[in-house]
């Protein structure tokens, strides 16, 4: 009667044993690695927060090994749309620091709504990458400690665009908020700190939203027509660029040169006509000779039909400077973070970045490109100038820390 009893409680003992060690188990895993991004997926800037959230993601997926996880520890990315609104950016990531308990933050688009993002990672004392918002102040007068930079900023751009222009006469095209005006006033400073001998002879601010560019490009050729040559009109534009509307006013009537700043693929494309002219830009998918963009290219042409655009890029850049800097601090300490974070390099599609020290801005490479004359499909567009070192961009240090 009694010839199984002797079985069961070692039975029950075994299960229980099972059960505890399985509890033991799940209670011990490591729990997710939580990345806030932020980006302002509505809005005027819509189309550079859809590219940086899919660069993002496939830096992630590169870096991993498509197993998204870092020392073990499952990566979770909680996106959030800030709409470009400074309000709701600081919202969001307060949100994202205080009730998702993000370990480390990436964002945003607009450099507005990163301005207001900036005290909320001071005071939660959390890490925050800024990607792809460009203004200087980020990491000089409102910069704190917590914040670090994969972008580049507007004095980067402006002491790309200074090292091609050596002489004569510039006038200035740029939109009229705090991306455009931060861009000029870097630009008459970078004029200054490479030693060109160009000089600014006027500047124009249009509403970021205009369409019709026919009375501030009037000025700038009335400005511009009879002073010094060569005679340029750099248009520093966010989002679709007036070049092609400015082109059709008959520029070289005056002897004027047109010098874009690099922009999205889809508005590049429209610039076939103008065969020849030069400018700067920050990424262009068949510049940069790594494995990490060569992956990037391959990729992003099977899945989306369409090479990597530049916001792409920096999406990845910044996934690549969070994955390099997690591997470091397995803990996502905050504090510990940072102090891996200064100084630290890291590959992206660019080739290595580093974090300086001083304000934590990414030092990296620029390009002075050409628009082609021959292109063989409708993304092969620029031709190879120059790439400019980082070195020789003397970036300042303009943050007190």
């Amino acid at each position: 009667m009694n010839s199984t009893t002797p079985l069961a409680k070692p039975l029950s003992l075994a299960l229980a044993g099972a059960f505890a060690a399985l509890f033991s188990t799940c209670a011990l895993a490591a729990p997710d690695l939580k990345i806030a991004l932020i980006a302002g997926k509505t809005g005027v800037l819509e189309s550079y927060a859809k590219e940086t959230e899919t660069g993002f993601m496939m830096g992630l997926e590169y870096l991993t090994g498509g197993k998204m996880e870092i020392n073990g520890r499952k990566i979770k990315v909680i996106v959030k749309d800030d709409q470009g609104k400074p309000d709701l950016g600081r919202t969001l990531l307060a949100e994202a620091y205080g009730d998702d308990k993000a370990d480390i933050a990436v964002g945003t688009t607009s450099s507005g709504s990163a301005l207001a993002m900036l005290p909320v990672a001071k005071e939660y004392k959390k890490v925050l990458v800024v990607e792809p918002a460009v203004a200087d102040e980020i990491t000089g007068a409102k910069w704190n400690k917590y914040i670090f930079r994969t972008a580049r900023n507007s004095m980067q751009d402006a002491l790309a665009a200074a090292s091609t222009l050596k002489s004569g006469s510039i006038g200035f095209l740029a939109q009229d908020y705090a991306f455009g005006r931060d861009a000029i006033k870097a630009g008459k400073q970078a004029l200054a700190a490479t030693g060109s001998k160009a000089t600014v002879v006027h500047e124009e601010y249009a509403p970021a939203t205009a369409t019709d560019f026919t009375a501030p490009s009037q000025r700038l050729f009335d400005a511009l027509k009879d002073k010094p040559q060569p005679r340029v009109l750099a248009i520093v534009w966010a989002g679709p660029n007036p070049m092609n509307k400015i082109a059709d006013m008959k520029p070289e009537r005056y002897g004027i040169a047109l010098a874009p700043g690099g922009n999205l693929l889809p508005i590049m494309k429209t610039w076939k006509a103008y065969a020849g002219t030069e400018g700067t830009i920050y990424y262009y998918y068949g510049f940069p000779k790594n494995k990490m963009n060569d992956w990037l290219v391959s990729e992003h042409t099977k899945r989306y039909k369409a090479p990597p655009d530049m916001f792409t890029a920096g999406g990845m850049a910044a996934a690549s400077a969070v994955f390099t800097a997690l591997s470091k601090v397995p803990s996502a300490n905050s504090e510990q973070l940072v102090t891996a974070m200064e100084g630290m390099s890291f590959e992206t599609p660019k080739g290595t970045m580093t974090f300086r020290k001083e304000d934590h801005q990414a030092l990296q490479p620029m390009y002075h490109f050409r628009i082609k004359k021959d292109q063989k499909n409708e993304w092969d567009l620029l031709e190879l100038v120059r790439e400019i070192p980082a070195k020789e961009l003397p970036l300042p240090v303009t943050n007190k820390r």
